[in-house]
């Protein structure tokens, strides 16, 4: 499974990175407005010059027409960079025309296996199914990522399964055995699967044996 990392900042898309585990980044309005993007294809830019793998870029149009333009200019940025599009009837439009053109997309606010079909349908390269806000709403956010798997496996889909909204250390487990492709998350979600108390008391108790033989020879 590919890791990306959702964020637009850029000192956290460079601690990712230099992990050395980071295959991507996805983004949105929200988080460019988080950050205060003023320039968005310069920053889309500088996201692009850090990380090899791909960069998804929201368009923030809602007509056929404007999302073209808009995404046009997007796909310019950099070679790397993936347009990202509203799961709309306009967007899946959109996704068609971008695919034939042989522009990569990422097919976004996806909540349902229909949905799922028809960004496949048309082209997607990425269908993005929001995990954490189905939680929020008592549904079973996990079920849809395996449905979108079975379905895509079923008929030879090339699209990948981006599991998004992913909220902890466990729903990334759960994407893994589910067959996602993808999982993009927050840093501290990235940081916290190195975590386990076992390991901390492991290290600690190795160093204090170790200053104590330490010690020995120098008594």
């Amino acid at each position: 499974m590919k890791f990306f990392i959702d964020t637009a900042n850029l000192e956290e898309i460079q601690e990712a990175n230099d992990l050395g585990v980071l295959d991507g980044v996805t983004t949105n309005p929200s988080l460019c407005a988080k950050v205060g993007v003023r320039d968005f294809e310069g920053h889309i830019k500088k996201i692009c010059d850090i990380v090899e793998g791909d960069v998804s870029a929201e368009v923030v149009s809602t007509t056929y027409n404007e999302m073209i333009e808009e995404g046009m200019k997007i796909a310019k940025i950099a070679d790397n960079v993936v347009v990202k599009i509203p799961l709309i009837k306009d967007g899946i439009r959109a996704i068609k025309t971008f695919s034939d053109q042989g522009i990569k997309t990422n097919c976004t606010l996806c909540f349902s296996s229909t949905q799922a079909l028809i960004a496949a349908k048309a082209g997607a390269t990425y269908i993005s199914p929001f995990i954490g806000r189905l939680d929020d709403i008592s549904t079973d956010g996990m079920q849809l990522i395996e449905d979108i798997v079975d379905i895509y496996e079923n008929y030879c889909f090339p699209t990948e399964v981006l599991a998004a909204s992913i909220r902890h250390p466990m729903h990334v487990v759960a994407c893994a055995k589910a067959g996602a492709d993808v999982g993009t998350m927050p840093l501290n979600v990235i940081m916290g699967m190195l975590n386990h108390p076992l390991t901390d008391s492991g290290l600690t108790k190795f160093l204090a044996d170790w200053d104590a033989l330490q010690a020995s020879f120098k008594s």
